[in-house]
């Protein structure tokens, strides 16, 4: 019995954990979106999460070599959008171009990065919640 509880106790722990990071990230990324000039591209702050996903070219987003340059790339912040009555479905959208990467300031850089990081976090939590939500039709 008290293992069961145990695992309550630790399972809790980490629920509670995970809500107070997204509450934290969500405020954080909002300051981010804002900060890089992604606000001027896309105006309404829940809009971003209408892409499919959200990319950066000219930096790796590896978790081994995170925010490493990569030499004679551009950097730029792309969505990917999607429109399923378009004959192309899916199109990328240029949501900020910084110029070469290499000659981007790093502090702006570390948080073009950081912005896609977060947007990423929100967005796994997003695709859950939808895939919970489904679970409702089995129960028929």
């Amino acid at each position: 019995m008290s293992s069961a509880l145990d695992r309550l106790k630790v399972l809790t722990t980490k629920m509670s954990g995970y809500e107070m990071a997204r509450k934290d990230n969500l405020k954080i990324l909002q300051e981010l979106y804002k900060e890089i000039g992604i606000d001027k591209k896309v105006p309404d702050f829940a809009e971003l999460f209408a892409f499919k996903a959200i990319n950066l070219s000219g930096a790796s987003l590896l978790g081994s070599s995170l925010g490493e340059v990569k030499e004679g790339k551009y950097l730029q912040v792309l969505a990917i959008g999607y429109d399923k009555n378009a004959v192309v479905k899916s199109k990328n959208i240029s949501l900020g171009y910084f110029g070469r990467a290499e000659n981007v300031d790093v502090q702006l850089k570390n948080k073009i990065v950081e912005f896609i990081i977060r947007y990423r976090f929100e967005k796994s939590f997003m695709t859950l919640e939808h895939y919970y939500e489904m679970f409702d039709s089995f129960k028929k």
